[in-house]
């Protein structure tokens, strides 16, 4: 009878072990102590969740701050059982799994144990060494971080080498689009911080010449912004594949809302694009050469009130892709310039 009971114990035991969610990281960001104003990549996955339950991430700077904001504090799990977002560096980071209804406090001396609402808990000490702990390319003054995780914007699959995106004497900015062992690579670089309300110019070289497959995107993302669509807006330079289509569009989320969408030809030469990002308002304009030019000319501009995002953990970004979705597939190497990048509160 005690060998049937220690048996039976020892199943439930090992039923309850598997039945508790495992959490993990599969992207760390670089640890750091000095510089907490800078934003990263988090990634993990989660086994065994049930429906409802989110994750709070931590960041530690001498306490434990929840991330990536005070009033943004949760993070969802995907379909996949995978969750991303961005994070403030620190020197370790944590994740937690929470159950629906829990509220996280914003500062811990000491993070929680698992019990009660806290499902699981996991920690990571920053990393040092790896591909994501890069030197920050340096633009216009400002970090930018270099994409090297692949991703599957434009109906496809790009992949991202971090040795596409440089700048040279001058201090202007390359993306290249190169082919390296039968496969096309791409490029993309973000701002390290965000910068909130105000004006975000870019000064791009000639792009008319570029095959309808090319895509050049300059846009803000949050993926803390879920329930705002990331907070995305873009300027895209593109034909999506249509050697026909006009080549340029401004852009809210989501895209598929005709009114959201404003395409134009954007023509050759120095044209420099730019966006008013207001509370509930965003202008985009395009005009020809390097502004302030007495010689400027205004190519395109619309003003979109609907749809607009509130500021939160956004980043801007500039990405240089492959769009897979075509009849007219790239051909050859391409490369865009960016001569300047400003910024206005």
């Amino acid at each position: 009878m005690l060998g049937c009971w220690l048996l039976y114990g020892a199943c439930r035991s090992r039923r309850v072990e598997a039945s508790r969610p495992v959490l993990e990281f599969t992207r760390v960001p670089p640890a750091e102590v000095n510089r907490s104003d800078k934003l990263d990549i988090i990634q993990g996955r989660v086994t065994g969740a049930r429906p409802g339950q989110q994750i709070v991430l931590y960041a530690k700077t001498g306490m434990w701050w929840i991330q990536p904001l005070f009033n943004s504090p949760f993070t969802t799990i995907q379909p996949t059982s995978s969750w991303v977002n961005s994070t403030h560096l620190g020197s370790e980071y944590a994740a937690l799994l929470v159950e629906p209804g829990y509220r996280p406090k914003a500062m811990l001396n000491a993070l929680p144990t698992e019990g009660g609402e806290v499902a699981a808990v996991a920690t990571t000490e920053g990393a040092t060494s790896g591909p994501t702990v890069t030197a920050p390319l340096l633009f216009s003054g400002y970090e930018w971080r270099v994409r090297a995780a692949p991703s599957s914007r434009g109906d496809t699959l790009n992949i991202y080498d971090p040795s596409n995106a440089w700048t040279d004497p001058a201090g202007a900015l390359h993306l290249l689009i190169t082919k390296k062992a039968d496969q096309w690579t791409c490029s993309e670089v973000a701002l390290t911080r965000p910068l909130g309300y105000g004006t975000y110019s870019f000064v791009v070289r000639d792009t008319s010449h570029f095959e309808p497959a090319v895509v050049f995107a300059m846009f803000t993302w949050d993926y803390a912004g879920g329930d705002q669509n990331n907070r995305e807006m873009d300027i895209e330079i593109s034909r999506w594949g249509d050697p026909a289509s006009q080549n340029a569009q401004y852009e809210v989320q989501p895209f598929y809302v005709p009114a959201n969408v404003t395409r134009f030809a954007a023509p050759d030469g120095v044209l420099t694009h730019s966006f008013r990002w207001e509370p509930g308002r965003v202008s985009f304009r395009t005009a020809s050469g390097s502004l302030p030019d007495p010689q400027s000319k205004v190519i395109n501009e619309r003003t979109f009130t609907a749809g607009v995002p509130s500021v939160g953990a956004e980043s801007v970004r500039m990405a240089f892709y492959v769009y897979g979705n075509t009849a007219s597939p790239l051909q050859n190497d391409s490369e865009v310039v960016i001569e300047k990048f400003e910024y206005f509160p």
